[in-house]
């Protein structure tokens, strides 16, 4: 209030001008009233009635009114009013007999309280003139409205604040920060009260404003953030357009400086010393070194590299992300007594590099490492580092398979002793000579029983033995022939009694349980003890098989039903190696067609026309050899007992009816069983014999057979 008192007297002075400028103006109200005025008088209007009215200026009063007595606002009159004071002016409505007063008969109104403006511009009040005697109206109410005339009592405030704006560094001159409003409550329709502009009070080196926008704009080019990050401007608003007596608000605009890339990162040192054990794993963290960067947010986001050729293939950098900091790391393993420093180049760059900034110099910055190699004692290592051995199977007890080596790396050179992982070689086979390394055999070795052996050699410090060091060897068996090659199978073959010559019988092949480089290559000729045999011969095909064919025109099974052909098979060596197998060759009788219908392999004959008891007789006896059989151990039974009429086809006899008894046990592989028939008219239908199938000497399924036609007893073979 005391800055508007201060141009209060040119206020007055301007409100003065403008009234008299505005001038006075009436306003008529028709009245009506009997037997006035004469014909042609302008006021007599239709009907005899004659217009009568309000007259008075415009009405204003002055707000903030200060002195002592009433403002006096104006008059109000009517047209009527003769000045004998039989008229009453009263008024009503807005302030009436409290702010604004009337003198009843001259009409002049005074306001008797201080008015504002800003908290009310106008009053609306209604006028009455009546008849002092009658209190009759006059002159109809009539409605008046006195304002509130505005002086400049209001400064410029600032209501949005507190403001802050920001703006990058390095901005070019004229770069827009924010924009700042100021209100003023003076009346902007009337003079000049609410016109503002604006100023910088503080600041006015690095900001400008725009007196009419508030616009807030950089003054120099060369913000920077890294110097000083935030500016206090203080910017003033005033009215009456900046005359002189306006009055003025300020308020303070905190301008944040905002970081762009223009400082390239730097190492505070341009060296760091580490130090590593030799036996540190590949992955260890040696240290950490950090570039400097005096920006801010990703702005200092770094990457490091490995600049030398040598810390590339040693080292390994990585950036922490949270720090931003290098992280050294092994990349491949240390060795003190090869290289006890290594000097590594590390390189720091930003990974984000604004093209704009440039021209300021390269964003990357170098340094130096060390890092020294500290020695520990370490377990001897071996040398060369081949695992591969080789021996002859035939090698004698004590002969050196081969020599393992290791050195004690470290500068002491402290011998080294040699041992086996017996967990690896519990059968001793293999024997370490624990001065020299050299591996020896400690039995005999056979390649057919194990080709391959896989031990781990020990090797550790002589005064120790925590100082140990583990070494896989293979050691491969090599082949000697020392195993004569075998009829793949004991062959037995048939061949009719009508055969002709050169009739295969059968092909013949053979296994070998050496296996030489070179592959196999075998041969086959008839044994020395078949140089006279002119029933069959041997052809010798190259392949590794012989084919055995007849040599002469049939066959007579009842002079010889069994021929026994040995037959000399021969490896290629060295040495050659041989074997004598045989091949059983049975006479058989056969159909018109070749096909075998039976075979004899008889150790006895027996008549066709032998009796009842006899039959019963022999077959006792037969039961009494089974049982025999099957107390001893591995045996089995070779019999044939049949008619002169009869005919063996190695199937059961037609007409044959049998019905197996409850199994005593279940068959197993490789069994023997002995087959006994019964067969023959006269035979009694209650004579059985029984069927043992034996392993070794264990009898595991008895069945029982029943006669129905012949009586013969068949041979006993495999099942």
């Amino acid at each position: 209030m005391a800055k508007g008192l201060q141009g209060f007297s040119w206020t007055m002075l301007l409100l003065f001008c403008a009234i008299q400028e505005v001038g006075a103006w009436a306003m008529h109200t028709a009245v009506e009233g009997p037997g006035l005025g004469q014909p042609g008088d302008p006021a007599l209007l239709a009907g005899g009635r004659v217009k009568r009215g309000w007259v008075w200026n415009q009405f204003f009063v002055v707000e903030e009114y200060t002195g002592t007595e009433p403002l006096y606002v104006g008059k109000i009159h009517s047209d009527s009013d003769e000045g004998d004071g039989s008229i009453k002016y009263t008024i009503s409505g807005e302030g009436a007999g409290t702010i604004f007063l009337i003198d009843e008969i001259t009409g002049d109104i005074h306001a008797t309280e201080r008015l504002d403006r800003e908290q009310k511009t106008f009053y609306t009040l209604r006028a009455q003139a009546r008849d002092r005697q009658t209190d009759q109206l006059l002159e109809p109410e009539s409605e008046f409205i006195i304002k509130v005339q505005d002086i400049n009592d209001s400064e410029p405030r600032f209501l949005e604040g507190p403001y802050i704006g920001s703006v990058a560094e390095l901005s070019p001159i004229g770069t827009s920060v924010m924009q700042v409003m100021a209100s003023d409550a003076d009346d902007p329709t009337y003079g000049s009260s609410a016109r503002v502009v604006y100023s910088v009070l503080e600041g006015e080196q690095h900001f400008t404003v725009d007196s009419k926008t508030g616009v807030i704009r950089t003054a120099v080019a060369d913000l920077d953030r890294e110097t000083q990050d935030r500016y206090e401007v203080v910017i003033r608003a005033t009215d009456m357009a900046g005359q002189l007596g306006g009055l003025s608000g300020s308020t303070t605009v905190t301008i944040v400086v905002t970081d762009v890339n223009d400082n390239p990162p730097r190492f505070p040192q341009k060296m760091y010393q580490f130090s590593i054990v030799e036996t540190a794993p590949v992955g260890t963290a040696i240290g950490r070194v950090k570039a400097e960067d005096s920006d801010v947010g990703e702005n200092t986001d770094m990457t490091y590299q490995v600049k030398d050729e040598e810390g590339v293939e040693m080292f390994k950098v990585t950036t922490d992300s949270n720090t931003q900091e290098a992280v050294i790391t092994v990349q491949k393993p240390l060795d003190y007594e090869s290289k006890k420093v290594h000097t590594v180049v590390v390189e720091a760059l930003n990974k984000f590099v604004d093209p704009r900034f440039v021209d300021l110099g390269t964003f990357r910055d170098q340094t130096i490492v060390r890092v020294s190699v500290l020695d520990v004692d370490e377990p001897p290592e071996f040398r060369p580092p081949s695992n591969l051995m080789e021996v002859q199977e035939d090698a004698h007890v004590g002969s050196v398979v081969g020599v393992v080596t290791a050195l004690d790396p470290d500068t002491a050179n402290h011998p080294v002793r040699y041992a086996i992982d017996r967990s690896t070689d519990m059968e001793r086979i293999f024997d370490i000579d624990a001065n020299t390394g050299a591996i020896v055999t400690g039995k005999v070795l056979d390649r057919e029983t194990a080709g391959w052996h896989n031990i781990t050699v020990l090797a550790m410090e002589a005064d120790n033995h925590s100082q140990v060091s583990r070494a896989s060897l293979r050691i491969r068996i090599l082949d000697v022939n020392d195993n004569p090659p075998e009829l793949a199978t004991p062959y037995e073959a048939a061949v009719c009694e009508d055969a002709k010559p050169g009739q295969l019988i059968q092909t013949i092949s053979v296994v070998d349980r050496d296996e030489p480089q070179s592959g196999h290559r075998f041969y086959f000729t008839l044994a020395p003890e078949a140089t006279n045999n002119h029933h069959f011969s041997l052809l010798d095909i190259k392949d590794n098989t012989a084919a055995v064919h007849t040599q002469r025109m049939g066959f007579n099974r009842q002079e010889q039903d069994v021929y026994l052909l040995p037959i000399l098979v021969v490896d290629s060596g060295p040495p050659a190696l041989s074997s004598t197998g045989t091949l059983t060759i049975r006479i058989c009788g056969c159909d018109s067609n070749g096909a075998i219908q039976s075979c004899n392999s008889t150790a006895y004959i027996v008549s066709a026309t032998l009796s009842p008891g006899a039959l019963i007789a022999l077959l006792v006896c037969v039961l009494i050899l089974v049982e025999s059989i099957r107390l001893s151990s591995h045996a089995f039974i070779h019999l044939s007992l049949l008619s002169p009429r009869s005919q063996c086809m190695g199937k059961k006899p037609p007409g044959l009816h049998w019905s197996p008894g409850k199994p005593l046990a279940q068959a197993v592989p490789q069994r023997r069983c002995c087959w006994m028939s019964l067969a023959g008219r006269n035979v009694p239908a209650v004579l059985g014999v029984a069927l043992l199938v034996l392993e070794g000497a264990v009898p595991l399924h008895r069945a029982t057979l029943h006669p129905s036609d012949r009586l013969f007893l068949s041979q006993c073979s495999s099942f």
